[in-house]
């Protein structure tokens, strides 16, 4: 912690996850007899909209539509959500939710099974991947009504509950009938765990959000990767926008040292001052590790970014982060919608806060940064990027890094747009190469029912230059005519896009991200960092500024059934 930052931080349970003190917060606030003259007016408002106002309104209704305006006078990140937008953002996040347990696509405005999860409903009746929903509890989910929302409102629901199913099967000539009764379905968070490069032993974890459960999947994808011989972690973030607080706390637990700050909060009131600092008890300490990056990894992610980086404990790859450096907690208000209110800033362990620049109810430039940013020429060129060099803060190790806008990386990779051409926007703005692969996996599924990873798939499916002939020809018979210039050009880019689609129907998502993975040029220069023994650890011990700002030690402990207990202590003010 930069001892110009001299601030005197309270120690408090550390779990400032969204929805955290909701009960606090509204008692506090609505239990207050004393009515300021704000509140006064807007009372008075009300009263005269309801009893004098010409025509009848639902005033909470007009309420519901006011406040969304009200936050967004606030910040960018304080938002409002309907109940019903609270329901489906919860699930999410809580890391479950009751459903039939199938993953689909919509092709050809067909609701088609890409993976039955394992355990799960569905799998328990007998669906398989590949089977086409047709329709549920009477309800037909074909042509127009085949909308991403209207399955999920068809096919999840309360716990317990059945779900009748009408599914095609391409070995039957008439349709399956299945009675399917909802379950508990996981939200996985940790998308993609696999060994990337075998001769080097490097391990490879997508982890596309921080969930309520995600340091859990997380802890175990770590250790079933090191029982598979893995020597060093790539980490993939990119994408992902975040999560509870809690979450990434004890992920970069995991990877530091003893005493070494992970993430400092400091809002207007105490039990939003903290701070949070390693146990010394993380399995991986040791182990080398590249944490990937790019525009759309915000909050959460920058905040493992960060307590890597700035405790040059591993290397940042990638292209520059969001910049979102405020913290919300979730308070659910009586008629069960919720408001999520910025509480906070978070610093990284060198003292830097990395929230990009915003204007108090003027979000539309806020909203346009990444826009901005790929205009600029940043996505292509680490030149191009604007620093604030007055924002000048060092890592343990003494590096230069800087706050006020997103995490730069160690290492910069531009974004490649390799095999780029107007034949490649073409068929992809129709959604061809994700209906042919669907074809082609149909065709094969009795070959491919057995197949257990990417390398059996491509030994099954047809050779390179088959399966792209197949592909213009089915490009052109749907509107794409065969350009062979620019085929050639973007030759590379569509076949690995075909067989990553092939993977998904038949390997599920893991196995779209492994074959997406073997040409993509940030995962490529990870393993070749981590092979080259570049991966930035340098563990120096903490220095003297440090321990003054950090006075008593936060423990963390895990038992041996993986669950958490938080011990805290209060934080000597300095």
């Amino acid at each position: 912690m930069n001892k110009k930052r001299n601030i005197g931080f309270i120690m408090i349970p550390l779990v400032l996850a969204l929805g955290l003190a909701g009960g606090v917060f509204i008692g506090k606030y609505l239990s207050v007899s004393r009515v300021s003259p704000s509140e006064a007016k807007l009372r008075t408002i009300l009263d005269l909209i309801e009893n004098e106002y010409v025509d009848r309104i639902d005033v909470d209704s007009l309420l519901a539509s006011v406040v969304p305006d009200l936050l967004a006078g606030l910040d960018p990140h304080s938002v409002y959500f309907t109940p019903e937008e609270l329901k489906s953002t919860n699930e999410d996040m809580d890391g479950h939710f009751s459903g039939v347990g199938v993953s689909f696509q919509i092709v050809n405005d067909t609701v088609v099974v890409v993976d039955v999860i394992a355990g799960g409903p569905a799998e328990k009746v007998g669906m398989l991947n590949g089977d086409k929903i047709v329709a549920a509890n009477d309800s037909v989910l074909t042509g127009k009504k085949a909308t991403q929302d209207n399955v999920f409102k068809t096919l999840r629901g309360p716990k317990g509950t059945e779900v009748k199913l009408k599914v095609k099967r391409s070995n039957s000539e008439k349709l399956l009938d299945f009675d399917v009764v909802r379950d508990d379905i996981p939200v996985n968070s940790v998308d993609a765990v696999y060994i990337a490069d075998k001769d080097n032993g490097t391990g490879y974890l997508k982890v596309s959000k921080f969930g309520r459960n995600t340091f859990e999947e997380f802890y175990m994808a770590l250790h079933q990767l090191a029982a598979q011989g893995a020597k060093s972690f790539i980490i993939d973030l990119r994408g992902n926008s975040g999560g509870f607080l809690d979450q990434v706390i004890l992920m970069a637990n995991e990877f530091l040292p003893d005493d070494r700050i992970i993430v400092s909060t400091n809002g207007k009131l105490s039990e939003n001052r903290s701070i949070a600092v390693s146990d010394g008890n993380g399995h991986f300490q040791n182990i080398p590790i590249a944490v990937l990056i790019d525009e759309y990894s915000a909050s959460a992610s920058e905040i493992f970014a960060g307590a890597i980086q700035d405790n040059d404990r591993g290397l940042v790859i990638g292209r520059r982060s969001f910049g979102k450096g405020l913290v919300q907690h979730q308070i659910e208000l009586p008629d069960s919608s919720a408001i999520r209110l910025t509480v906070a800033r978070y610093y990284t362990p060198s003292g830097r806060c990395i929230q990009k620049p915003y204007e108090r109810g003027a979000d539309g430039k806020y909203v346009m940064d990444i826009v901005d940013r790929f205009e600029h020429g940043e996505f292509y060129n680490a030149d191009s990027i604007k620093l604030d060099k007055s924002k000048l803060f060092l890592t343990n190790g003494g590096r230069k890094v800087y706050g006020g806008g997103g995490i730069m990386p160690d290492v910069f990779v531009p974004e490649d747009t390799t095999g780029y051409s107007s034949y490649y926007v073409n068929v992809s703005n129709k959604g061809l190469i994700t209906k042919y692969a669907f074809q082609v996996s149909e065709k094969y599924r009795s070959m491919t029912k057995n197949v257990k990873t990417i390398e059996e798939l491509e030994r099954v499916i047809p050779r390179d230059q088959t399966l792209l002939e197949g592909f213009v020809d089915y490009a052109a018979q749907n509107g794409v005519p065969a350009r062979w210039y620019y085929i050639n050009r973007s030759r590379g880019l569509i076949l690995n896009l075909l067989k990553a689609q092939i993977a998904r129907n038949v390997l599920g998502y893991n196995g779209l991200i492994q074959m997406l993975n073997q040409d993509d040029v940030t995962v490529k220069k990870a393993i070749e960092m981590l092979k080259d023994g570049k991966n930035g650890v340098n563990l120096v011990p903490m220095n003297d500024a440090d321990s003054e700002v950090i006075g008593d030690k936060f423990n963390l402990y895990k038992t041996h059934d993986n669950s958490k207990l938080w011990k805290n202590q209060k934080f000597a003010e300095k």
